[in-house]
């Protein structure tokens, strides 16, 4: 028979049955402006020995896409430029773009615009947006604060912009001019793979893809051999376009080994993403990259990550897998369903990917 825990008794307490309340985390900016700041807090503080490994000192070229030449009317400056694109998916899933046709003016001035907003009131960004992934607009701390046993040192801004677009100030000429770019490279990367031109662009819907705004602030750290902007980790999507202001911390793992990017002025650093790796069968591999600190001076980047629909199904091509000896290596998954994955856990390495791999 049933019996009822009389008052008081351990049973009948609510801490035993109702979940913590959620910690309240300040933002990076606010606890590094702490006066006479000299370490931080444990909860910043990742294993040593998982990441912070030796620097390459490699003098091997970071590849190099003139963006000019893959656009050419001319057929062989063309061709030659996506077999340069594939060999640099292939051999660094990363690469630098010049000749983009996007004013450098116009890269100022969404730094900038990024910039005034990290510095206004904690309540006032507090306030904006909200916070699951499909939100139009999330501001925020670390990757995941709410999931994150150890945070990282930034504060973020993520604003959709395509296929609606928003945003707290209006700067969509810098969007569509980056979208345009993103899509004539996704539609060069379609082609190195032996498809269609147009087979990703129609494939996966990217009329309507998804395009946002993440806009990163690290600030100056007290020890940053200790803490981390964000781990290593690779990207959601197809393909992110990233600028910076003039302070480096970006770095990509190649052959094993990190090696920090300086990039060339007015470009952009592009990484393609898991959604490329899938739709390639793995012969395309997403990148690998993470971003550190320093107790100087404060970095500013914004990535421009390009996506399918979200309502998409992304699988391996099936050119790419109809031969026996190379069956599909990824299960096939929604676009938002995996956004949705990569949100509810924490920020490790390429872990979302690992789980809708097939197994051998």
């Amino acid at each position: 028979m049933a019996t009822t825990a009389p008052t008081g008794s351990p049973l009948s307490q609510p801490s035993l049955t109702h979940p913590p309340p959620p910690r309240k985390v300040t933002t990076v900016k606010a606890l590094s402006e702490s006066p006479g700041l000299s370490s931080i807090p444990s909860i910043y503080t990742f294993p040593k020995q998982t990441y912070h490994e030796p620097v390459s000192d490699t003098k091997e070229p970071i590849p190099t896409i003139d963006f000019s030449l893959l656009t050419s009317s001319h057929p062989g400056q063309r061709s030659k430029t996506i077999r340069e694109l594939g060999k640099a998916c292939r051999n660094w899933g990363f690469f630098m773009v010049t000749n983009h046709g996007v004013p450098e003016r116009m890269m100022k001035a969404i730094i900038e615009v990024c910039r005034e907003f990290f510095e206004l009131p904690e309540e006032e960004k507090r306030g904006i947006g909200g916070k699951h992934v499909l939100d139009p607009i999330r501001f925020g701390t670390s990757f995941n604060e709410s999931v994150d046993e150890i945070l990282c040192w930034r504060d973020y801004v993520k604003i959709f912009q395509h296929p609606e677009f928003h945003s707290p100030k209006k700067p969509p000429s810098f969007s569509k001019r980056v979208r345009l770019v993103a899509r004539e490279i996704i539609r060069g990367i379609s082609e190195s793979l032996g498809l269609e031109k147009d087979y990703i662009d129609e494939t996966l819907n990217l009329e309507n893809g998804l395009q946002l705004i993440a806009a990163n602030l690290y600030p100056p750290c007290p020890r940053p051999e200790l803490a981390m902007g964000l781990p290593p980790h690779s990207d959601h999507g197809l393909l992110t376009l990233l600028i910076q202001n003039q302070i480096g911390g970006l770095q990509v793992q190649h052959k094993g080994k990190w090696v920090n990017i300086d990039p060339i002025p007015n470009s952009f650093l592009a990484n393609i993403g898991d959604h490329i790796e899938i739709l390639s069968n793995g012969k395309y591999k997403s990148v690998l990259h993470r971003a550190v600190v320093n107790n100087r001076d404060e970095r500013i980047s914004i990535a421009v990550p390009h996506g399918p629909a979200l309502d998409a199904i992304v699988s391996p091509a099936s050119k790419l897998v109809e031969n026996v000896g190379n069956p599909p290596a990824y299960g096939a998954m929604k676009y938002k369903e995996y956004l949705e994955l990569q949100q509810g856990t924490m920020l490790n390495g390429k872990s979302c990917l690992e789980r809708i791999r097939n197994g051998d």
